[in-house]
C-alpha cells in the first residue's frame, strides 16, 4: 500500500473510532466518510463492508489489550494483573458503544471477520485467570469464557443511563467475587459463602 493510501486509511479508522464512540457501532458509513472528508467510494475502497471497517478498527484495540495482558503477566501480581486487565477491557468495551453485542456474536461465528481477534482476546484473559487460580487468588469454578462474558455484562451496565453511576461499584463487587483470599484455603468457588436468596413472596 502506498504511503498516501495508508495515511488515508489510518485517518478513516481514527475518525470511525470517534464516530462509534459517540454514536455506537451502527453509525452510518456515509457519516463516517463525511467526517473524514473523503468520498463514500474512497471509504468503501478501503473497507468494502461495515464489518470490514469494524474488524480493522477493533483488531487494533484487541491486539493492544492482548499485549497488555502479556505485560501484566510479568509486571504485576496474579490478582492485580487479572483485575487490571478486566478493568481495561470493560473501559474499552464501554467506550465503543454496542460492541459487546458484536463480540458475543463474533466469538461463536467462525465466519465473522472479528472471530479470530475475539478468540485471541478471550485466551489472553484466560491466561491471567489461570495464573491467578494457580496462585490461589482466584476462584476455580470459572474459565476464560466466563471472564469474557463478565466483560460484556459489565460494559452493558455502564451503557445503561440508570445504572452507569453504579458501574464502578458493581465492577468492584464482581472483581471481589472472582478473587479469593490467598492462603485461606478458600480457592474453590463452591466453598465461598453463597448469597442468601430473597424470601419468596406469597
Amino acid at each position: 500500500m502506498r504511503a498516501d493510501a495508508r495515511k488515508n486509511r489510518d485517518h478513516v479508522l481514527a475518525v470511525a473510532g470517534t464516530a462509534i464512540t459517540e454514536q455506537g457501532v451502527d453509525v452510518s458509513l456515509r457519516d463516517i466518510a463525511r467526517r473524514a472528508d473523503v468520498g463514500l467510494a474512497t471509504l468503501l475502497r478501503h473497507f468494502p463492508t461495515r464489518e470490514a471497517l469494524l474488524e480493522a478498527l477493533l483488531r487494533t484495540s484487541f491486539d493492544e489489550l492482548t499485549a497488555r495482558a502479556g505485560e501484566l503477566e510479568t509486571s504485576s501480581s496474579p490478582e492485580d494483573a487479572l483485575v487490571s486487565w478486566l478493568r481495561d477491557c470493560v473501559a474499552w468495551t464501554t467506550a465503543y458503544r454496542g460492541v459487546t453485542v458484536l463480540m458475543a456474536a463474533a466469538i461463536e461465528d467462525t465466519e465473522s471477520a472479528l472471530h479470530a481477534s475475539c478468540v485471541t482476546l478471550r485466551a489472553a484473559g484466560a491466561r491471567l485467570l489461570t495464573r491467578a487460580q494457580a496462585a490461589g487468588t482466584a476462584r476455580t469454578d470459572m474459565d476464560g469464557t466466563d471472564l469474557f462474558a463478565l466483560v460484556a455484562a459489565l460494559a452493558w451496565l455502564s451503557d445503561q443511563p440508570s445504572l452507569a453511576p453504579r458501574a464502578d461499584h458493581l465492577f468492584d463487587v464482581v472483581a471481589s467475587a472472582i478473587l479469593t483470599s490467598a492462603g485461606s484455603g478458600d480457592t474453590e468457588g463452591e466453598r465461598r459463602p453463597r448469597a442468601r436468596r430473597p424470601p419468596t413472596r406469597r
